[in-house]
């Protein structure tokens, strides 16, 4: 089985996120060959072009980040049908000066967590349009909205639901596999 370095997401800033529980139910879940290290993006100031000829420490290290990493997993919540400001705000650091996109080819999926019967439906959509436009291959299947119940995900990872934990289980094995492919017919360049 081959090795993948998968980068992840957390849309929320919030310490006590359901989508960090989540975040940490799927990396524990994850088949082996899959190593996870969270990329943070609390510290990004508000981007805005005034940077693109002398890009600030942090948004530098946050680009470096997406790029070393294989595959890209965003686990975020839906705000206002739509994701997060800060999560959208660090896609424009990542993504810019225009031609240093550091989203492009990389595999990605989009899963997220909602105390609401949609999970994060409508949110998600809005993400892989931006996703698209940034030419990051995208998971389309299996899709994830997860409907967040209380004691549902512990704070260690566990998930206390078995029909959910098999879910999830089959999910990250599935982006296994699409990480494999897409990097099979399109490797990274360097």
């Amino acid at each position: 089985m081959i090795a993948f370095k998968v980068g992840y997401l957390v849309g929320s800033l919030a310490k006590d996120s359901i989508n960090r529980k989540l975040a940490k139910a799927l990396t524990r879940l994850a088949p082996e060959g899959m190593t996870f290290n969270e990329i943070s993006f609390g510290d990004l100031p508000l981007y805005s072009y005034d940077h693109d000829a002398d890009y600030p420490p942090v948004a530098n290290a946050f680009k470096a980040a997406i790029k070393g990493s294989d595959a890209l997993l965003i686990v975020t919540p839906e705000y206002n049908r739509s994701i997060p400001g800060a999560l959208k705000n660090a896609i424009d650091w990542g993504s810019r000066p225009w031609g240093t996109n550091s989203f492009a080819r990389i595999p990605t999926a989009v899963i997220g967590t909602s105390p609401g019967a949609i999970g994060t439906a409508v949110g998600q959509q809005h993400l892989r349009s931006i996703l698209g436009f940034l030419n990051a291959p995208q998971m389309n299947a299996v899709e994830g909205y997860i409907q967040f119940t209380p004691g549902l995900i512990t704070d260690e990872g566990e998930v206390t639901v078995e029909e959910t934990e098999t879910f999830l289980r089959s999910y990250m094995a599935e982006f296994h596999a699409h990480v494999t492919r897409v990097l099979t017919v399109m490797p990274r360049e360097d």
